[in-house]
């Protein structure tokens, strides 16, 4: 035996071999002694001769040994065979890997990680799949790993996280499929919205916890907070919470005061948080001494200091400094000093607690307008914009001027809300560039609806409008409506500037056809119609920057009509008399209205606006006065008055919007009609009022009126009499306004969060008080019988037959004419006249604004608390394009 080859076996009996599983020792068997005369090559026993790769399906086995740093003619070690194993798992390639070494022939043997064929969400009901998709990263026809898989796990927790689920789970299950395939199932248990149980603070001793968590924006989940998105927890708006809480204890004078620490711990339910915070209080601050000293020739240091709000000895208020830097800054840019440097410097006394304020107005030098640039308006025209700047190129910088720009643009409505002028340096320290970046927004309208009621039966109302025709700020509209009871069409136009000058020019032609109505029986019936064509056109120049004068004209035809059926006397004519409006069956007010009249008007409007904003306004007022003479021509004569206000406040510098508004009017007619029960004031031209002017009133309902009330028989005592019906179904309503109205509102606008606030919710209080009144006192009628019946009929109205002589209802028992034809029936009525009266209706109620992508939208729920006899109120209203 050779004992050298017997050694060399025995050294290669001991190596070992590696796989993903376990190590496998192989003996590699003797081979037989050479001969003498034959000698063997040296082959060294841990030399690897081969690489095999099996159980691969898609990847090639070129691919595989690729992945791997070992190579044929290396030498076999266990550390080696490791690494290959870390490679190779290092892919996310395969779902399982062995190796094993057999006398240098290495053979790797490889199981692929599944294709992924679709992914599957469920489970989920707070978010939607298109919020969730993007936030996975494995995609079907790429390949299965579990990394890949407990990342996009990850992420989708992070992402109910955000929206405030912190008890969110998820399990990922796989479908196994032929072909090496799978589905990837995510089972998502959303759990509840994580609320804030309870705020902790600790550190207080001068205000009271109630009083410092009505501070901050995150609030307690309570029974009664359950609409409040406040109570959910955001890590955010605990950073914010904290900030708060400083600008709070500074108002108060603490200047000291710190937040130690703020700790949110989830409740052992994993369901809720328990917000702490530890607090600093420190001591109480008063002002010292506080001056103004400016380097700025223009600026008189004393006189600034004696303008200054804050005094020695008041408490320290941090707020109230910032305003006074600010309103310093304006100052200065208002003198054309863009970039003044405005610099409290603060003189802390610890001993006396006082805090002395310096405010260091830094020279600075006067700067000119030396370029405007409009960067974002595609559409628009550079001139619709730039004629909106109160600073032409060339002029002295103004900072209110500047901040007007800004209004105006955005009173505009062509571009986003959020909008700015911003300031830069110019190409010298005396120069300075202003530049709006827009945003242009949709500026044409197209609205298409149509719906079935039963009382306007089917209906159809199309409008189309482009508030910027041609990008040159021009508006076009044109709008249709029908239904039963109504129709219109209408067409207009308007420049704005005329010939690039601040000239406004208008016109509109329309014809409306309306009939007006009341109810009897829960049943809409029509009383007289109204057809009217026109035209007006408008005419507007501005006399400064906040006050702006329009004169109009406008020619109309009116043509009013009763139903010849239902409201004259012998309406087919048969009779000796012509067919005429018959009192008993209208009233006489009705019977006076009806006629053709041409309206030949000249009016006029002065207005005073600086609000902020003409579509949405925060700050500012407004207040206007119009008046039109009818007489220049045409059948009427009289002259109309109006005059309104409003204010707007932003209150305490948050987003609650306070507004109050008052308005009146009166009408005077040129014309004595001298006719005993008939106003001089046409019934067409009175003032009315109701929804949805006033809320908590249905439309009309407030004001001068003429009810007819119909009458039951009721046997009394042995003997039928006739009783008036007062249900208010089967009262027979009818407005007649009047000459003199006044209406006021005031109204808190109640900020929502920034979800609620991008679906435009604009939810509001408010309280309504008016009046509309001064009409003469209609000749009112009345038809009473004695009845035939010997029973009475309960609630049964009672009908007559009967004649007309000189306006008095004569009962017949004859039930025909002469003729033979069967006389007309008069149903048995008394009219009362109710509401005309000075005194306030005042409505209170609650409101909600939409503008949804069908148009604006208005809800309100309100409640009359002061009405008088006859108003007609009405608690819920739903009005589509009206806005207060």
């Amino acid at each position: 035996m050779n004992f050298k080859a017997l050694g060399i076996y025995l050294m290669g009996s001991t190596a070992l071999a590696a796989t993903g599983t376990m190590a496998l020792v192989t003996p590699a068997f003797a081979q037989a002694a050479p001969s003498a005369t034959q000698p063997a090559p040296v082959v060294q026993a841990d030399q690897i001769q081969s690489i095999t790769v099996v159980g691969t399906q898609r990847l090639e086995p070129d691919t595989v040994r690729s992945y791997m740093r070992l190579r044929v003619g290396q030498n076999w070690s266990q550390v080696a065979g490791d690494q290959a194993l870390k490679e190779l798992y290092a892919t996310e390639l395969f779902a399982d890997v062995s190796i094993r070494n057999n006398a240098g022939a290495v053979v790797v043997e490889v199981r692929e990680n599944p294709v992924v064929n679709r992914i599957i969400l469920e489970g989920n009901k707070r978010l939607k799949n298109d919020k969730i998709e993007p936030e996975i990263k494995l995609a079907p026809r790429q390949i299965y790993s579990r990394s890949k898989v407990r990342a996009d796990v990850a992420r989708i927790i992070e992402l109910y996280k955000r929206q405030g689920r912190f008890a969110a789970s998820i399990e990922p299950k796989l479908v196994q499929l032929d072909q090496n395939r799978v589905d990837i199932v995510f089972e998502i248990t959303e759990g509840p919205k994580s609320k804030v149980q309870q705020i902790n603070i600790i550190g207080n001793d001068k205000f009271s916890d109630n009083q410092l968590r009505g501070e901050m924006v995150t609030k307690q989940a309570r029974f009664y907070t359950f609409f409040s998105s406040g109570t959910s927890y955001d890590p955010d708006r605990l950073a914010f919470d904290q900030q708060k809480l400083r600008q709070f204890y500074l108002t108060q004078g603490y200047a000291d005061f710190r937040v130690v620490s703020a700790v949110a711990e989830l409740t052992p339910d994993k369901q809720d948080f328990i917000i702490t915070y530890v607090v600093e209080e420190g001591e109480r601050y008063k002002f010292g001494d506080v001056k103004v000293e400016s380097q700025i020739r223009d600026f008189d240091s004393e006189r600034l200091t004696s303008t200054l709000r804050m005094k020695k000895g008041d408490w320290y208020n941090a707020k109230m400094v910032e305003d006074t830097v600010e309103g310093l800054s304006e100052t200065a840019g208002l003198f054309g000093y863009a970039f003044a440097d405005v610099n409290p410097n603060f003189i802390r006394d610890k001993e006396t607690l006082t805090m002395g304020i310096t405010f260091d107005v830094a020279e600075s030098q006067r700067v000119f307008v030396e370029r405007i640039d409009i960067n974002g308006n595609t559409l628009t025209q550079d001139k619709v914009v730039r004629r909106e700047f109160r600073l032409n190129e060339g002029d002295a910088f103004n900072s209110i001027q500047v901040k007007r720009t800004a209004d105006r643009i955005k009173s505009l409505g062509y571009f986003q809300e959020e909008l700015a002028v911003e300031q830069a340096q110019g190409s010298a320290p005396d120069r300075i560039v202003l530049t709006t970046n827009v945003e242009e927004k949709a500026t044409g309208e197209l609205s298409l609806s149509a719906g079935f009621s039963s009382i306007e039966n089917f209906i159809f109302q199309g409008s189309i409008k482009q508030r910027n025709f041609r990008g040159l700020g021009q508006e076009l509209r044109t709008n249709i409506s029908y239904s039963s009871f109504s129709k219109s069409a209408e067409i207009g136009f308007t420049e704005p500037y005329l010939l690039d000058r601040s000239i406004a020019i208008s016109g509109d032609i329309f014809r409306r056809d309306l009939n007006s109505f009341n109810f009897f029986n829960n049943q809409r019936n029509t009383t007289f119609q109204q057809a009217t064509t026109g035209l007006q056109i408008r005419v507007g120049v501005p006399i400064n920057e906040f006050v702006y004068f329009q004169a109009r004209y406008g020619l109309s035809q009116d043509d009013i009509t009763l139903d010849r059926n239902s409201f004259f006397s012998d309406p087919d004519g048969a009779g000796p008399l012509p067919a005429s409006c018959d009192p008993l069956l209208a009233g006489r007010f009705l019977c006076d209205a009806i006629g053709n009249r041409l309206t030949s008007s000249l009016g006029y409007t002065l207005l005073y606006d600086d609000r902020d904003n003409r579509v949405r306004p925060t700050r500012g007022q407004s207040a206007g006065i119009s008046q039109d003479f009818a007489g220049l021509g045409g059948d009427v004569r009289y002259i109309k008055t109006r005059i309104n206000a409003d204010k707007y406040w932003r209150i305490g510098g948050s987003n609650f919007i306070f507004s109050v508004a008052l308005e009146g009017g009166y009408i005077h007619s040129l014309e004595n009609r001298n006719i005993a029960g008939v106003d001089d004031v046409r019934l067409t031209d009175r003032f009315y009022l109701g929804e949805p002017q006033m809320r908590g009133f249905d439309i009309r309902g407030v004001g001068p009126r003429v009810q007819r009330l119909t009458f039951s028989q009721e046997l009394q005592n042995g003997v039928v009499v006739n009783v008036p019906i007062f249900d208010r179904n089967k009262i027979q309503d009818d407005a007649i306004g009047g000459r003199f109205y006044y209406l006021g509102r005031a109204e808190l606008q109640i900020p929502l969060g920034t979800g609620a606030k991008e679906l435009g919710l604009r939810p509001s209080v408010f309280v309504d008080v008016g009046s509309v009144f001064d009409v003469t006192r209609p000749i009112l009628q009345s038809v009473q019988a004695r009845s035939a019946l010997t029973a009475p009929v309960p609630n049964a109205p009672l009908f007559f037959t009967g004649v007309v002589t000189d306006g008095v209802f004569q009962q017949d028992t004859v039930a025909t004419n002469a003729d033979g034809t069967a006389r007309t029936p008069v149903l048995q009525f008394e009219e009362r006249f109710f509401g005309d009266s000075f005194k306030p209706r005042l409505s209170v109620g609650f409101g909600v604004n939409w503008n949804s992508p069908f148009g604006p939208f208005r809800i309100d729920i309100a409640r009359a608390l002061l009405k008088q006899t006859g108003d007609d109120t009405k608690l819920f209203t739903f009005n589509v394009g009206t806005q207060f």
